[in-house]
């Protein structure tokens, strides 16, 4: 039998030795405190109820970056791009690690907590089939069992009984003295029995090892025992893995930080060469400089549209130029012939009348050529100029003021038209202009008392066709008659500037249209300009169509009524 003793071989006295102070009534009177040295009562840790393994404190996760930094608004976009690559890849190493970290820890203290669960159950099944045997004559603890149980399950046991705290100090031998802290939780247990849960603990045994310790009552108020599982390995493992981690951490931040640069510097690139070819332009004023554009991402369609940029302003520099030299050279003829009539007659005070007059016709005929001209170059000048939004229009109306305009400079000659009334979106003084440019081709080259036709019809669209009696236009000439300033060799000895037909073009194609000019197999020029139907949409179901075929004095309007022919 082993009674309570007042010391342990091998020690001054025993750790815990006589009844555990502050535990219930009728376990035993208060002794002494223990002599310094020993292990104090811990507090107690937090208890879990078995099966269930231990939570542990979760790990802080990494704190979410706050506002952006006002230093990244002074520093360079590729720096500042760098610094947010880096800092997204850094976070997402660090809560990788965090979570890994995490994750291997909860399988460790699992792991931990199965055994000691397993640990508790193989004792207390044993305790209750050997529980008469736990105590022999006069109430005394029986040692072997308990000594028995620490050698199977290899784990330390504590038994609190009479009072008293148990444990194996030697091998095979179980002596009065504490190898865990008696808690106020292990205290609450022992006087609760079997009925209280089993809860789970860490303390620090007598030998400075951390321990996971599990309390189990078994007789109320007279037995309970504990079972210690030593985390000193679990604990070793952890702080490797951190030391790992850390490290695994700080390559991946010093890796996101040169992944970073590269992205910077890579993302950048396409803009660098954009800001050069700018700077260059602007230094040189070279447009034809171009970046590589190849590629479908944002970057590449950034280059593209930069590209097609200083195309555009290339293109429209030439026609600059080259409208300004087409224009120094056409300005030049009639100027010079200008002033070469009035010099002559500011210093031939005495030319015959005859001649003066002859000279004065020139020189009135010369200014109004040059202002023909000069309009003509201002209607070009305003092609880049905002214009109104066209408007649905009447666009019999337009040709019908067109035509008399075009009449009242040609009175002898016949006019063949038939019209449709119909509707039209159009700019109408730019139609009308671009009108009147053909009529005022086909005046000037039909031959005195002949015929023009113009006719308007829609189906699919609208085509507006007007044709004269003239030479018509020569083979070689008709790839070229739209171009600025351009004139046939048969044109130069003829009043006009050569910009007309380019106004009808550009009109025409502005309005989404096309025009086309051929001569015909029996001689003349037919001009077919075609624009797009309005909404509306014209009358196609055989309405009335204006008709006036007549010799025109003077500008009578056309108005509508029959098909007829006047002379």
């Amino acid at each position: 039998m082993l009674r309570p003793t007042t010391g342990t071989p091998g020690q001054d006295r025993p750790a815990g030795s006589g009844p555990l102070p502050g535990w219930p009534r009728g376990l035993g009177q208060p002794q002494p405190a223990p002599p310094a040295g020993e292990p104090a009562d811990q507090p107690a840790g937090r208890g879990e109820h078995l099966p269930g393994p231990e939570e542990p404190t979760a790990t802080p996760s990494a704190q979410p970056p706050g506002p952006p930094l006002p230093w990244l608004r002074t520093v360079s976009f590729r720096a500042r791009v760098s610094f947010l690559v880096a800092v997204a890849v850094g976070l997402a190493v660090v809560l990788a690690t965090a979570v890994a970290y995490v994750a291997v820890s909860r399988q460790l203290e699992g792991q931990v907590n199965t055994n000691l669960s397993n640990a508790v159950s193989t004792v207390t099944t044993r305790l209750v089939q050997i529980q008469p045997e736990l105590f022999g004559n006069g109430g005394l603890l029986e040692p072997q069992p308990f000594v028995r149980f620490q050698f199977e399950t290899g784990d330390p046991v504590q038994v609190l009984a009479n009072g008293q705290a148990y444990s194996v100090q030697a091998p095979g031998v179980l002596a009065a003295g504490r190898f865990f802290p008696v808690t106020a939780q292990a205290k609450q247990i022992y006087a609760n029995g079997p009925s209280s849960p089993v809860e789970l603990q860490d303390l620090t045994g007598a030998d400075g090892n951390p321990y996971r310790v599990a309390t189990v009552g078994v007789i109320k108020s007279s037995l309970a025992v504990q079972i210690g599982y030593q985390l000193s390995d679990m604990d070793h493992t952890l702080a490797y893995l951190r030391l790992v981690m850390v490290l695994v951490a700080i390559g991946g931040i010093a890796l996101a930080a040169g992944i970073g640069w590269a992205v910077g510097r890579a993302s950048i690139r396409p803009v660098e060469h954009l800001t050069l070819a700018a700077e260059h332009v602007t230094a040189t004023q070279d447009l034809s400089a171009t970046i590589d554009d190849e590629g479908n991402d944002e970057l590449a369609r950034l280059a593209r549209s930069f590209n097609a940029m200083l195309g555009a302003l290339a293109a429209s520099r030439r026609q600059q130029a080259q409208l300004v030299a087409d224009a120094g050279h056409e300005l030049r003829t009639p100027l010079t012939s200008l002033r070469t009539n009035i010099e002559v007659l500011m210093r031939a005070w005495d030319l015959p009348d005859a001649d003066r007059q002859a000279l004065l016709a020139d020189v009135k005929g010369q200014l109004a050529e040059l202002t023909t001209l000069v309009g003509d170059l201002v209607d070009l000048s305003r092609e880049e100029e905002q214009q109104p939004e066209p408007e649905p229009v009447p666009f019999e109306q337009v040709v019908l003021h067109a035509l008399e305009r075009a009449k009242r400079r040609a009175p002898s000659l016949h006019f063949d038209v038939s019209l449709q009334p119909g509707p039209v979106r159009a700019q109408p003084a730019l139609l009308e202009r671009a009108v009147l440019n053909v009529l005022d081709n086909a005046v000037k080259w039909s031959p005195p008392g002949g015929r023009v036709q113009v006719a308007l019809r829609a189906n699919s669209a609208w085509h507006l066709t007007i044709t004269d009696q003239g030479p018509g236009i020569a083979p070689e000439d008709l790839p070229h008659i739209f171009d600025r300033f351009y004139r046939a060799q048969s044109a130069r000895s003829m009043p006009g500037s050569g910009l007309g037909l380019a106004i009808v073009h550009k009109v025409v194609t502005s309005h989404g249209g096309s025009v086309s000019v051929s001569s015909p197999p029996a001689g003349g020029t037919k001009v077919d300009i075609t624009l797009p139907l309005d909404d509306g949409g014209p009358a196609l179901d055989g309405g009335p169509v204006v008709d006036k075929s007549a010799t025109w004095d003077g500008g009578a309007a056309a108005s509508a009524g029959p098909p007829g022919h006047g002379s």
